[in-house]
């Protein structure tokens, strides 16, 4: 098969990465990454590490866990590793007994919040939920607090966390914000603020002016911003949540040798200049964000307890489909 990644990284690849004397082993992914960045992640491991063949399973993070847990409740486990959208899941995973503990070496260049301390998930990348405006709105927001002021009113669209993990992120980073609370999403409610299911349609909105604000995660505006879109992203002042999309090897792995070295290559250096170079924030601090990002230290990301999210997530949704319906 003709592998295709970024010249970069294959610099990277052979400067920087070694081939270890493996068997020939099979490695089975389970990933909620889109097709392209899936095939050019499985790319670049292989060419690292071509003794591994890497079969690997492709779909959103909801239906990806509703196959894992069905084969799980057979007693079958087919992934070796989990690269999924959020740490929720990979938490209740953990606390389920269905992740095994790594301790990566490539874990020392990384802020301790991004990885489970005891080494059962890692994060990859900062997938930020911030404000998006259309270019022709009357308005430049940016702080979570004017969305909610009179002037916004009905004019501001989010995607449901019914339906969006990282939606659903958010609305545990809000709530557990000193100065936002559980009263944020009840003002954003009486502000006749629009909730619909997915960041994609968030984003369309906005871009067509049908809403000209709307809250979504990053990169698809500053993606299509680079082409021609008419928006831009705000990193509002009180901060912004994010995603992770951490990686993890399952507990009955067959091949747990491969999943580590997977897991040390996503976080390698060489992992993450990949990761920029698909568009996104990179969660290793030392490389470089894509461009039409802020410098990473400029980010301020909103605290969360994981734990303690994971364990509100049936009350956040009842509360949100209490306010906004399904």
């Amino acid at each position: 098969m003709h592998k295709r990644f970024p010249g970069s990284v294959l610099a990277l690849l052979l400067a920087g990465l070694a081939l270890p004397a493996l068997a020939d082993q099979k490695l089975v992914l389970y990933t909620s990454q889109p097709n392209s960045d899936a095939q050019q992640t499985v790319d670049a491991f292989q060419a690292a590490y071509p003794e591994i063949e890497v079969e690997w399973v492709r779909d959103g993070t909801t239906r990806l866990m509703t196959r894992l847990r069905s084969e799980l409740s057979a007693n079958v486990s087919n992934p070796d590793v989990l690269l999924i959208a959020d740490s929720m899941t990979m938490e209740s995973l953990k606390q389920e007994g269905h992740l095994q503990a790594y301790l990566s070496s490539e874990r020392e260049a990384y802020d301790a919040e991004l990885y489970d301390p005891e080494g059962y998930y890692y994060g990859t990348k900062l997938i930020t939920t911030g404000i998006v405006y259309n270019t022709g709105a009357e308005h430049q927001p940016h702080s979570w607090q004017e969305l909610i002021q009179p002037e916004y009113a009905g004019q501001v669209t989010m995607p449901s966390p019914l339906y969006s993990g990282a939606a659903l992120i958010h609305m545990a980073a809000v709530e557990a914000h000193p100065e936002l609370g559980e009263g944020y999403y009840e003002a954003l409610q009486a502000n006749r603020t629009e909730a619909q299911g997915g960041n994609g349609g968030v984003f369309n909105a906005v871009a067509a002016g049908t809403r000209p604000y709307g809250i979504v995660v990053d990169f698809l505006p500053i993606r299509e911003a680079a082409k021609g879109s008419p928006v831009e992203f705000v990193f509002p002042e009180e901060g912004v949540s994010a995603v992770t999309e951490p990686v993890a090897i399952m507990q009955e792995a067959r091949n747990p040798e491969a999943a580590q070295l997977f897991v040390d290559f996503v976080l390698s250096r060489a992992g993450q200049q990949l990761v920029s170079e698909q568009g996104y924030l990179p969660a290793h601090p030392e490389v470089a964000p894509p461009a039409g990002f802020p410098d990473r230290d400029s980010i301020a990301l909103m605290p969360l307890d994981i734990e303690s999210a994971l364990a509100r997530e049936a009350a956040l949704k009842q509360r949100f489909d209490d306010l906004f319906g399904g």
